[in-house]
């Protein structure tokens, strides 16, 4: 057996898929956003049941009302780990026991992209699972534990978005509601709406894109609609960019945005420039002359 070495070449000709997390204010026009993909190559995962924004929609639907149900398609979307013990999620024996229940896995062939909507339900649902199980007990009184279930769920939450995102030649997308806070500095502060901390810290450094739908200000004082693609950005939304192919700020059409990510690359030396910025000129110095500045300095100083 030779050591299995992916050359470039191949690593380039590989189908990439798109890892990201849609987030934004209630209202904005995240779900609306499935109108933007294609009906045939789509499969929605509607946990929030909040497809009144897209009635009509002619793609395809599934609707896990579960944590288990969202494991099982998790599993039989991206396929099995063959990392994991046959006695856990995601493993080889789970794999094929959603296989004799769901059949050929070759039916999602023709889904590029899976719409999931959204995050901060499937949060919902996880952590009503984790309170069943025994580490949310104490045991030493037995009595349910708090942070034992958020632990937990942090666990289970993790684990199933780092599956997904490991499915390689699909485009996966998590839409989550954004909230606004402020901070003891009366600073304001965006976090994804999720139960427990552990899942919101750390999904940025999982998919490959964030971005934010968000109302912006224009110079006039119209609002309008964009998504917000760079982390560093005046507003302090969370976003990433790791194609290096986005502007800061994009038009709102998640399919346009897909295709420019799908594109030509930048070339190393420009997604690698990180000079700083040029200083401003300088103000123009005083009209006074240099004796009459000695002169009074010589003035101070006695």
């Amino acid at each position: 057996m030779s050591l299995p070495i992916i050359t470039a070449d191949q690593r380039l000709a590989e189908r990439r898929g798109v890892k990201g997390v849609l987030v934004g204010k209630s209202g904005i026009g995240k779900t609306s956003q499935l109108w933007t993909l294609p009906p045939a190559s789509t499969l929605f995962f509607d946990l929030e049941a909040g497809d009144l924004a897209v009635e009509g929609y002619a793609g395809d639907t599934i609707r896990p009302r579960t944590w288990q149900e969202c494991r099982d398609f998790a599993v039989f979307i991206g396929g099995p780990n063959p990392a994991l013990r046959e006695d856990q999620p995601y493993s080889e024996a789970h794999y094929q026991a959603v296989c004799q229940r769901f059949g050929d896995p070759a039916v999602l062939d023709k889904y590029e992209t899976v719409f999931v909507d959204s995050i901060t339900v499937a949060g919902r649902l996880c952590l009503q699972w984790c309170k069943g199980q025994p580490q949310a007990y104490s045991e030493k009184t037995g009595k349910p534990d708090s942070r034992g279930a958020y632990g937990l769920m942090g666990q289970e939450m993790i684990g199933w978005l780092t599956h997904l995102q490991h499915t390689r030649r699909k485009n996966v997308w998590f839409v989550g509601i954004l909230n606004e806070a402020l901070d003891d500095f009366n600073r304001r502060v965006f976090t994804l709406q999720i139960d427990g901390s552990k899942t919101g810290l750390e999904l940025p450094g999982i998919v490959d894109e964030v971005v934010t739908l968000a109302e912006v200000k224009a110079d006039d004082g119209s609002s309008y609609r964009a998504f917000v693609c760079h982390t560093l950005n005046q507003w302090g939304y969370p976003a990433k960019d790791r194609s290096g192919r986005l502007d800061p700020v994009e038009e709102p059409n998640l399919g346009r945005l897909m295709q420019k990510i799908a594109g030509p690359a930048r070339p190393a030396s420009e997604r690698l420039d990180f000079a700083r910025p040029q200083a401003s000129v300088a103000e123009p110095a005083s009209s006074a002359t240099p004796s009459a500045t000695t002169a009074s300095v010589s003035s101070q100083e006695s």
